[in-house]
């Protein structure tokens, strides 16, 4: 692929791997959650249950942009944005 230099302005998100990542995250801060509760350690309980949140908000936001389409889920067919045109400048 051609490295223009602009790829942090036109970067694209894996989605889908971001989405599996949030799906281990959930299933981890459950047990979590559940684990640190049933053994009496109420503070661990709660982290597990924030960051459980964090991840259900993260995933809920992801769903979100698959469903939006190709613009922010583009495969392979999709080809990828020209970068600014930057004029160059007068010293």
């Amino acid at each position: 692929m051609l490295r223009t230099g602009s790829e942090p302005v036109t970067a694209r998100s894996p989605l889908r791997m971001r989405l599996w990542f949030s799906v281990w995250g959930l299933v981890w801060a459950t047990f979590g959650t559940v684990a640190f509760a049933l053994a009496g350690r109420p503070a661990w309980a709660v982290a597990c249950g924030v960051l459980w949140l964090i991840v259900t908000a993260d995933l809920a936001m992801i769903l979100r942009h698959i469903h939006q389409g190709p613009h922010f889920q583009p495969g392979r067919d999709i080809p990828p944005y020209d970068p600014p045109y930057n004029p160059p400048r007068a010293r």
